[in-house]
C-alpha cells in the first residue's frame, strides 16, 4: 500500500491524466460563457492630417468654405463601453452540452486511468517479488548441487562413483551458477520498473504469505460479470460519451444553418481637436445604442452542408467503436474470470506436486545411499521439486493479479481490494 500511495503522487503517466481532466473541466466553464453578456470596453486617441479644399463654390457658400479649407493636424481620442447578450444561438447551447459530456468522459478516462494505476502497482510489485523468488530458489538449488558434487568427487575418490558422476554434477552446479546470475539480473531489471512507477528506489518488500488463502470470484458465473462489465466498466462509459458528443455534433452542425440572434447596446465617447469649421473648433459625438442583432448564413460555399456529413461519418464511426469496446471488455472480462478459477485449480494441482516432490528428492537420496538411485536421480529429482515449488510461487501472483483484472475489467477494483492484497503479504525479518 505504501508504493501504491507513492504512486498516486509521483506516477507521470496518472498525474498526466488528472491534469488532462483538470484541462477539459474548464470547456464546460468555456462553452457556458458563450451563452453569457459579453462586455467590451475600448479606449482609442490618434494623431490626424487633414488638408481641404474646394473647388468653385456659389458665392453664398464661399466665404465658409473659404474657412475650412487648407491644411491642420489635430488629436482624436474615443472611448466606450459595448455589451451583447445572445438571444438565439442553438449552435452554442449544442456546444455547451458537448462541453459536459467532454467531461464526463473525461471523468470515465480518470477513473480507468486509477485502475490502471492499480494493476500496474500490483503487476511490477509481484514481478519483483517472482524474481526474489526465484534468486532465492536458485540459490537453494546451487547449495543443493554444490552438495552433490561435492558428494561425487568424495565418492570418486575413494572409488565408489565413477567420473561420469563427478561431470554430471559439476554440469548442473555450472548450469545453476548461470541462472544465479540470470536471476540477480532480473530483480534489477524488475525494480528499475518500480522505480519507474514511484520515483525512488523501494525498500524491502513484503513478502507473500507461505500458503495465502484465495478465494473464487463472487458471484462464480462468467457471464454476470459480463453483464456487470457492460454497466459498470469505464472503457464503455468512455466509448458511450464519445457516441454522445458524435450525435451531438451532428445537431450543431445541422444548426449551422440557423440565424444567429443577439441583443446589443452600446455607449460611445469621441472628440476631436478640430473640425470641418476651422482649428479652433473642436468636436464631440456622444452615441448611446440598443437593439436587437440577426446574422442569417445564406452561403458559405457547401461547408456547413459538407461538416454536417463529415458529423455523420464521426457519429458511425463513434458507434462501431463502441461496439468494438463492449466485445473488447467482454472478451478481457471472461479470461480475467477464467484466469482466476484456473489459477485457483493450478495452486491446489501444484501445492500436491511441490510434496510430491519433495518426498521423491527424500526417497531418491535414501535410495543413492543404499545404492539403487544415482546421483542423476537425485539431481533430477531436486529439479523437479525447484520447478515445482517456482511454478506454485507463480500460479500465486497470476491468480492475485487476475483477481484485480476481473475487478478492474468492470469498473470495481478499489482501494479496499489492495488492502485484501497487502493483508497476504508480511515483512520479511
Amino acid at each position: 500500500m505504501s508504493v501504491y500511495r507513492d504512486a498516486l503522487v509521483q506516477d507521470p503517466v496518472y498525474a498526466a491524466e488528472r491534469a488532462a481532466y483538470q484541462a477539459t473541466k474548464e470547456r464546460r466553464v468555456q462553452a457556458r460563457a458563450l451563452l453569457l453578456p459579453n462586455i467590451n470596453a475600448t479606449g482609442n486617441i490618434g494623431y490626424n492630417y487633414s488638408d481641404t479644399s474646394f473647388g468653385s463654390l456659389p458665392a453664398e457658400t464661399a466665404a465658409f468654405a473659404s474657412r475650412s479649407e487648407g491644411g491642420r493636424d489635430y488629436e482624436t481620442w474615443g472611448a466606450g463601453i459595448n455589451a451583447s447578450q445572445p438571444l438565439y444561438r442553438p449552435q452554442d447551447r449544442v456546444f455547451s452540452e458537448q462541453a459536459a459530456l467532454q467531461v464526463t468522459q473525461a471523468e470515465s478516462q480518470v477513473a480507468r486511468a486509477g485502475q490502471d494505476l492499480m494493476l500496474r502497482v500490483a503487476q511490477a510489485y509481484f514481478d519483483v517479488l517472482l524474481a526474489q523468488y526465484e534468486l532465492t530458489t536458485v540459490e537453494a538449488q546451487k547449495a543443493a548441487t554444490a552438495e552433490q558434487l561435492a558428494q561425487a568427487k568424495r565418492n570418486f575418490e575413494v572409488g565408489t562413483a565413477t567420473i561420469t558422476d563427478t561431470y554430471d554434477a559439476q554440469a548442473r552446479y555450472d548450469l545453476t551458477v548461470a541462472n544465479e546470475l540470470r536471476a540477480r539480473n532480473d530483480i534489477e531489471v524488475r525494480i528499475r520498473s518500480l522505480l519507474q512507477l514511484i520515483g525512488r528506489m523501494p525498500g524491502p518488500l513484503a513478502q507473500l504469505t507461505s500458503t495465502p488463502t484465495l478465494n473464487a470470484p463472487l458471484p462464480n458465473d462468467m457471464e454476470k460479470w459480463v453483464e456487470a462489465a457492460f454497466s459498470t466498466s469505464p472503457d464503455i462509459a468512455t466509448a458511450r460519451s464519445a457516441l454522445d458528443i458524435a450525435v451531438k455534433e451532428v445537431e450543431r452542425n445541422r444548426l449551422g444553418h440557423h440565424p444567429a440572434v443577439d441583443a446589443v447596446a452600446g455607449l460611445n465617447y469621441n472628440r476631436a481637436g478640430a473640425s470641418s469649421f476651422g482649428d479652433s473648433v473642436s468636436q464631440s459625438t456622444n452615441t448611446a445604442t440598443v437593439g436587437v442583432q440577426v446574422a442569417v448564413p445564406l452561403y458559405q460555399g457547401g461547408a456547413i452542408s459538407s461538416r454536417v456529413r463529415e458529423a455523420i461519418a464521426n457519429r458511425t464511426r463513434a458507434e462501431q467503436d463502441l461496439e468494438n469496446t463492449r466485445r473488447t471488455v467482454a472478451q478481457t472480462t471472461r479470461q480475467a474470470f477464467l484466469a482466476v478459477n484456473t489459477g485457483l485449480s493450478e495452486i491446489n494441482a501444484l501445492l500436491q506436486a511441490v510434496a510430491s516432490n519433495q518426498l521423491s528428492v527424500e526417497a531418491s537420496k535414501l535410495g543413492q545411499e543404499v545404492g539403487v538411485r544415482t546421483q542423476v536421480d537425485v539431481l533430477n529429482a531436486q529439479d523437479l521439486l525447484y520447478q515445482a515449488q517456482r511454478n506454485l510461487a507463480r500460479a500465486y501472483y497470476v491468480a492475485i493479479l487476475s483477481q484485480l483484472r476481473l475487478k478492474a475489467s468492470v469498473g470495481r477494483l478499489t482501494e479496499a481490494d489492495l488492502e485484501n492484497v497487502n493483508r497476504l503479504l508480511v515483512q520479511s525479518k
